[in-house]
């Protein structure tokens, strides 16, 4: 996707190159303002509601200038003095979004591609329900659809609406919603043609950054920052706000065209400002943050702004001698080398470091050592560790991953072992529309499943011997838990019994354990139950009270006893564990109290970083949340290195979360990016912890912009990847178009523990089927989910997790089956063959009858029998009856399909026996229906419609769920044609109806559609009746809208058309009409010159029935120049003379059939050599001319033709 606002000039390069699986959709960069002083360009020439097409961008982003970057934004100078704020007025309310389909491997429009989705958007255009739910979803509205310029007309009337939805364009999410939009499943099961397929979108950047800056406005206060000095006074004497260069302000409008009020950020300070002086803050997200994250401590100096050093690691040397003011401080010599622990943040005023001489641990000030002496970061970790990055793929609960991995187990389970089928018959659900001409050309992946599927025919249920030693080469069937699962934690943590009995209260030895325990001189593991956020230590560690109040207790004592015997660490720890759990009871000065003495007594707390970490952040949270400016100011610096710097911070306080707030903040004030960064990860982090998936998701979204926004700074480094847990949070939002557009974007990494493709198969199968609106089973996989799952199965087989690969074939092979695609279905269910040999004997019978079901329906017999036969051989010292049963039905079947009636019908009674043997019911119902078909097939209707009726009966008393009713609707419709064969036309016509009903009951919409057809056809042909064949057409269409098959619904409205016509009343003429019109936009939309020109003419042929006249010329030209504009000759000529019959039959306006037959008709015919349409035409004339009383003209058309007949063979 071209990058489509390149004001946003961080973010040129595509958000993700992945190698292994391209993406159809890449990222766009999300919103920044112009230059402030550029809003008088919309303010003194009001733009157009329409934009010119040359204003928007071609499909090549334009690129940015270094002037436009916003680090020079800030630094330029404003010329203009004021800003009109007539919103409604100059602001553009309108934006057009463009979309091209190309090519990865030519770089080119993919012309076929785009033509597909133009007829699709020209079909969303009369309906357009669709589209407005999608870019609803995606925070936007439509206005309205250009299909014919391959655009979007979008407005929004929120800040937040235009925020959402530039973070959407920014991320790449956009043009994934329309690839999901705009493509059928012909496309997505294309599986090389989905990965070769690239959308790219494009939008005018300067009205989309005025739009916002419009909104801004017309709200009348928003942050910014300003571009001046304003040191001295405004005239007038009015109060004004001294500001500084790069100084955060607050601004309100107030009324005063070149002055608003302010309120600095960094002072608190309130006064006027001249809007030259400022510039609004350029990111949505900035905005939405400062405004809902107000701070009361104001802005520290302990944070400085961006400098062009990266976040360092390793070692650094010394520029100067320090001697350390405390204990906490590092104290070296200048030229010394100190070690970074964790990060050298630019911009922070502290870091950890570690003398390398001595070995000492402690703060170091960062204008004391030479930055660029270490080493950055990484390419791979601009701003976080490899451990940071990889928790960022671990999901809450394992991110359902087993939930979705039991989805594909019960999508791919079958019985087909237990329950028979019937003749040709493979119940599939419904999904909207069917494979266009121009997705299926050019297919590369139909060729191949056709290849496969042929070598599946040859044989591919007995794995060749590469294919069965490499399978054997595996490990031995694994279950998909056995790689999923993370490994347990086995630690077995020392747990203290709390005694209060008041003797002991005095006996030191019996808090000798626990003063043990804690006075350990060093972090061990044991110790992160102490500080951890969820307060296991009250689980794990301490037991034997029964009320928090008995432990604070006990841990008072305990401190007592380690301050009277100067256990220093001890002291410390219990300090701590006491002011948690007042933090807990919301207790804050109590918990104050507590920290500060742990932080009194701590004199070595670089040995248990997390406990320094923990008590340094929880006592800055209490003075931040006290409003205890000073004490907060005081200890900010070091606090902050040790929240920002260390990776791996443990949270032990939800409380942590207002000091990572007012860093992000400070950050933001600042315009120090890399913490900025940081603190929203750390944000992120601890929301999820907490479980507050409402509130992380804009600092997950953040995160992943800023990290694009580094990448593209330097096209070597590789992008964080935050789309598993925001496909998470989109998905429990309900999102299912971001959802998915997130999901098709994520590269699964192979991390333990991290989301597999697995899991992205199940998250895009549920969210498909939300979108369809349908209940997700296994007659209903969506085409979508198929170069997911393919992925998943590729997956599993580098795991050598057999029995998961299976499961994938078996789904795949469904999915293919339900959309008509026998070669993929027979290649996939010839791969679970070989997969069940190597699982069990049971897997692998149930898949070899699978495979055979699948070789009758792809009219395939002989391979069908020759499986059939092995499986009976197999079943022979077995006493499986149901198997047994199974099996002589297929076979049956299939020796039907080679003509062996005789053996077929053995083969039935054999199956209808084993079905009464165990008393299955509808398995008798099943074989009955078979040798109903069987002996139908051999025109014995009376025998058939009797063995029918049995099988109707017995599903009736069934009752059964959905299967048994499509089932019965099938056999129903078998029981009419018999009954039609018979003359039986009232029973067959009720049989016909029932089938209706229990379709509709079933909510089988291809089954209604296809009774819905015999039904119109049985009462246009075998039992006449107008009224209720113009009945079934219209449900016809209505069910044709339902699938959103364009095509059937174009081709009924015009039978229904004609079927109205034919009553010849005005009401039905008019109605006739109407469906004339709806068939003419459908063929329109889907280019069909010739329907679309016969539709044309059938409206006027029936506005010259309604006798309104001045309309009927109008709709023959549009019908004749529908046909001329692609140079179809001979249809202009049939429509010509179609056109003069109409007036020639007709009892008025006989004379215009004239100009029709001499002026149109005839001129053609003989420019292509029609000769006998030219003397039809002579013969019409004259007969025309003998009514209208022009005996001479009449004369000379009547010689033509004799003349002509000479030369025609008659």
């Amino acid at each position: 996707m071209s990058p489509a606002m390149s004001h946003q000039g961080c973010l040129e390069k595509p958000w993700r190159q992945q190698c292994e699986e391209p993406d159809s959709c890449s990222p766009t960069p999300a919103v920044l303002l112009p230059t402030w002083s550029s809003l008088q360009n919309y303010t003194a020439e009001p733009q157009e509601k329409c934009f010119p097409e040359k204003t928007m961008a071609s499909g090549n982003p334009r690129q940015l200038d270094p002037g436009n970057q916003p680090a020079q934004v800030a630094e330029s100078r404003l010329e203009t003095e004021s800003v009109s704020l007539a919103v409604g007025e100059g602001f553009p309310t309108e934006i057009a979004l463009v979309f091209s389909v190309e090519s990865r491997a030519s770089h080119c429009v993919n012309s076929q591609l785009q033509e597909a989705a133009r007829k699709k958007l020209w079909a969303l255009e009369n309906d357009d329900k669709d589209v407005c739910d999608l870019f609803k979803e995606l925070s936007a509205r439509l206005v309205c659809i250009q299909a014919q310029k391959d655009r979007f007309l979008l407005t929004f009337k929120t800040i937040e609406e235009i925020w959402k939805f530039s973070t959407y364009l920014a991320l790449g999410y956009v043009a994934c919603c329309l690839e999901h939009l705009l493509f059928d499943h012909g496309y997505w099961l294309d599986c090389s043609l989905v990965e070769d397929t690239e959308i790219r979108i494009t939008v005018d950047e300067d009205h989309l950054a005025t739009m916002y800056l419009g909104l801004l406005l017309q709200e009348g206060h928003f942050f910014s920052r300003a571009v001046l000095n304003v040191l001295q006074p405004m005239e007038g004497g009015e109060e004004s706000l001294k500001l500084h260069e790069n100084e955060l302000v607050h601004v309100k409008d107030i009324g005063k065209e070149s002055k608003w009020e302010g309120m600095s950020l960094s002072t608190g300070q309130r006064g006027l400002v001249a809007v030259a002086a400022i510039e609004p803050l350029p990111h949505p997200f900035y905005q939405w943050f400062l405004k809902n994250n107000p701070m009361s401590c104001g802005i520290s100096k302990e944070i400085s702004g961006p400098t062009s050093q990266p976040i360092g690691k390793g070692q650094c040397t010394a520029t100067e001698d320090h001697r350390g003011r405390g204990w906490d401080e590092l104290s070296f010599s200048k030229g010394d080398s100190i070690e970074v622990i964790g990060f050298l943040i630019p911009g922070l005023k502290w870091f950890v470091g570690k003398s390398t001489s001595s070995g000492t641990i402690g703060f170091v000030q960062s204008k004391q050592i030479a930055a660029e002496t270490c080493e950055p970061l990484g390419k791979c970790s601009v701003f976080l560790s490899e451990e940071e990055k990889s928790s960022l793929l671990l999901l809450p609960g394992n991110g359902s991953e087993q939930h979705y991995a039991r989805l594909l187990e019960d999508l791919a389970r079958t019985d087909i072992t237990s329950v028979y089928r019937l003749a040709g018959f493979e119940p599939t659900a419904t999904f909207p529309g069917g494979p266009s001409e121009a997705v299926l050309q050019g297919c590369k992946d139909i060729q191949l499943l056709k290849t496969c599927g042929e070598a599946a025919a040859n044989g591919l249920s007995t794995p060749s011997d590469s294919e069965q030693s490499s399978l054997e080469s595996e490990a031995p069937p694994t279950a998909l838990e056995e790689f999923l699962l993370r490994e347990p934690d086995d630690l077995d943590d020392p747990k203290f019994f709390i005694d209060l009995n008041a003797g002991h209260m005095e006996d030191s030895e019996v808090f000798d354990p626990l003063l043990t325990f804690l006075n350990q001189g060093c972090y061990v593991t044991p110790f992160q139950s102490l500080y951890d956020l969820s307060f296991s230590f009250l689980r794990s560690t301490f037991y034997g009270f029964s009320d928090e109040d008995k432990l604070v207790l006990y841990l008072e004592t305990s401190r007592n006893w380690a301050k009277r015997t100067h256990l220093g660490w001890a002291h410390t720890r219990l300090c701590f564990l006491l002011g948690r759990l007042c933090i807990k009871r919301v207790k804050f000065s109590q918990a104050r109290v507590y920290f500060e003495e742990a932080m009194s007594v701590m004199d070595k707390g670089f040995d248990d970083l997390p406990l320094l970490a923990a008590l340094q952040v929880n006592l800055a949270a209490i003075y931040l949340k006290q409003k205890m400016r000073h004490k907060f100011s005081s200890m900010l610096g070091k606090a902050v290195a040790l929240l920002a710097c260390l990776p791996g911070h443990c949270f032990s306080s939800e409380n942590e979360l207002e000091v990572m707030k007012y860093i992000l903040r400070e950050a933001i004030v600042v315009g120090n990016a890399p913490l900025e960064a940081r603190a929203c990860f750390l944000v992120v982090k601890l929301f999820l912890q907490l479980g507050r998936y409402d509130e992380v998701l804009p600092f997950v979204e953040r995160l992943q912009f800023l990290s694009t926004c580094f990448s593209s700074q330097d096209s070597s480094a590789t992008c964080l990847d935050t789309t598993p847990i925001l496909s998470y949070l989109y998905d429990k939002k309900y999102l299912p178009h971001i959802t998915l557009a997130s999901t098709r974007l994520f590269v699964p990494s192979g991390i333990k523990g991290a989301p597999t493709p697995i899991w992205r198969a199940g998250l895009v199968l549920q969210n498909t089927s939300k979108l369809l609106g349908s209940q997700l089973g296994r007659s209903s996989i969506p085409a979508l989910a198929c170069l997911y799952l393919r992925h998943a199965l590729a997956f599993s087989h580098e795991s050598g997790a057999v029995s998961t690969q299976k499961t994938l074939c078996a789904v795949l092979s469904k999915m293919y089956l339900q959309h008509d695609m026998l070669d993929g279905a027979l290649y996939y269910s010839a791969r679970a063959v070989a997969l069940g040999r190597l699982m069990s004997e049971e897997e692998a019978f149930e898949s070899s009858l699978s495979l055979g079901w699948m070789y009758v329906l792809a009219s395939q017999p002989d391979k069908a029998r020759e499986i059939m036969l092995r499986l009976l051989h197999s079943l022979r010292e077995t006493d499986s009856v149901t198997q047994d049963g199974a099996v002589h039905n297929l076979l049956a079947i299939t020796l039907k399909e080679e003509g062996q009636v005789k053996k077929a019908a053995e083969n039935y009674l054999w199956a209808l026996n084993k079905a009464k043997e165990t008393g299955n019911r509808r398995n008798q119902a099943i074989a009955l229906a078979n040798f109903g078909h069987l002996t139908l097939s051999c025109r014995a209707t009376r025998l058939a419609e009797s063995y029918f009726l049995q099988s109707v009966r017995l599903y009736i008393e069934l009752q059964g769920g959905e299967d048994s009713e499509r089932e019965l609707v099938q056999v129903l419709l078998w029981l009419a044609q018999a009954m039609v064969s018979r003359h039986r036309i009232e029973d067959s016509k009720l049989c016909y109806e029932l089938a209706l009903v229990f379709a509709l009951k079933s909510h089988n919409v291809k089954s209604q559609l296809h009774i819905t057809e015999s039904l119109c056809h049985f009462y246009s042909k075998v039992s006449p009746n107008p009224g209720a064949c113009i009945t079934y057409h219209e449900h016809w269409v209505s069910l044709a809208q339902q699938l959103r098959d364009r095509e059937i619904e174009g081709k009924v409205l015009q039978t229904l058309s004609r079927l109205y016509q034919t009553l010849d009343i005005p009401k039905s003429l008019r109605r006739s009409l109407d469906c004339t019109k709806q068939s003419l936009r459908i063929f329109i939309d889907l280019g069909e010159t010739t329907k679309a020109a016969q539709a044309w003419l059938q409206a006027g042929r029936l506005y010259y029935l309604l006798q309104e006249d001045e309309l009927v010329e109008m709709y023959f030209q549009a019908a004749i120049q529908t046909a001329l504009k692609p140079g179809e000759l001979s249809l202009a000529m049939d429509l010509y003379e179609e056109a003069g019959d109409i007036f020639f039959n007709g009892n008025r306006n006989r004379h215009q059939a004239v100009e029709y037959y001499r002026g149109g008709a005839v001129p053609l015919a003989r420019k292509l050599k029609a000769t006998r349409t030219e003397l039809q035409l002579f013969n019409k004339l004259a007969e025309l001319h003998i009514g209208l009383q022009g005996y001479e003209k009449a004369l000379e058309f009547a010689t033509l033709a004799a003349r002509l007949s000479s030369s025609v063979d008659v």
